[in-house]
C-alpha cells in the first residue's frame, strides 16, 4: 500500500470555503476510492489543509485519478483559494495502523522528521522495538516514510483529546524505557503541526 499526502497552503480566511467545496466534490470522488483523512492547521504554518489518500499502488493512484477527473466534479472547485500545492508518496511503516474510519481525537499532531540518507531501515527497526509501549498511553494514528517527494522523511501522526492531554501524555512517555527511540544521531530536522480534522474526515 502507498499513501499520497497532499498539502495545500490557502489564502488567509478561506479554509472554511475550501472545505465546503472539497466536501461537495468528495461525494463524486469517493465512488472511486476513499479519503484517508483531511485536516487543517491550527498550530504551525497556518492556512494549510492536509489530505491523505491510500492506494494499493502507484498504478491504482494513476487510474483512479484519471477516472475521477472524467466526472467533471473532481478536482473540487477550490483553485481560487490555493497559493501552493505539495504532494508526496509515502509508505506505511510496518507498525502503522491502517487508515480506517474511526474517531481518535479532536486534534492531531503531525511530526515530520528528516533523517540522514540511508538511515530509514535503522529508524524503523528502533521504532518497532518501543512503539508498543508508547501506544499504551495513546494510540498512533499513522506512521509513514517518504518514497517520492522530499526523501528521508519519517512522518508520525498522534491524536489527542486536547492540548492538555497531549502535554500530559508526553510527560508520561518520558517514563518509558527507550522512548523516544534512540535515533538522534541520525536526525537532521524536526517539524510538527497541530491540525484539526474536517467534519467529513474519516479519521477524526
Amino acid at each position: 500500500m502507498i499513501v499520497e499526502m497532499r498539502t495545500y497552503l490557502l489564502k488567509p480566511g478561506t479554509t472554511p470555503s475550501f472545505e465546503e467545496r472539497f466536501a461537495e466534490g468528495l461525494t463524486y470522488r469517493v465512488k472511486f476510492s476513499r479519503l484517508g483523512a483531511l485536516w487543517h492547521s491550527e498550530v504551525g504554518t497556518l492556512n494549510q489543509v492536509i489530505h491523505v489518500w491510500p492506494y494499493k499502488d502507484f498504478e491504482e493512484r494513476t487510474k483512479i485519478g484519471e477516472e475521477a477527473r472524467k466526472t467533471g466534479h473532481w478536482p473540487p472547485k477550490t483553485h481560487e483559494f490555493i497559493i501552493t500545492q505539495e504532494t508526496k508518496i509515502l509508505q506505511p511503516a510496518p507498525f502503522s495502523p491502517p487508515l480506517e474510519e474511526k474517531k481518535l481525537g479532536n486534534i492531531y499532531e503531525i511530526r515530520t522528521y528528516t533523517y540522514m540518507p540511508g538511515a530509514m531501515p535503522t529508524v524503523l527497526e528502533r521504532w518497532q522495538k518501543v512503539i508498543g509501549e508508547r501506544t499504551k498511553l495513546s494510540p498512533l494514528a499513522a506512521c509513514w516514510y517518504s518514497a517520492i517527494g522530499p526523501l528521508n522523511q519519517f512522518i508520525h501522526v498522534w491524536p489527542y483529546k486536547d492540548m492538555a492531554e497531549r502535554t500530559r501524555i508526553r510527560v508520561e512517555s518520558q517514563n518509558i524505557q527507550g522512548w523516544p527511540p534512540p535515533t538522534r544521531e541520525l536526525l537532521l530536522k524536526q517539524e510538527n503541526a497541530i491540525v484539526v480534522p474536517a467534519s467529513f474526515s474519516p479519521l477524526h
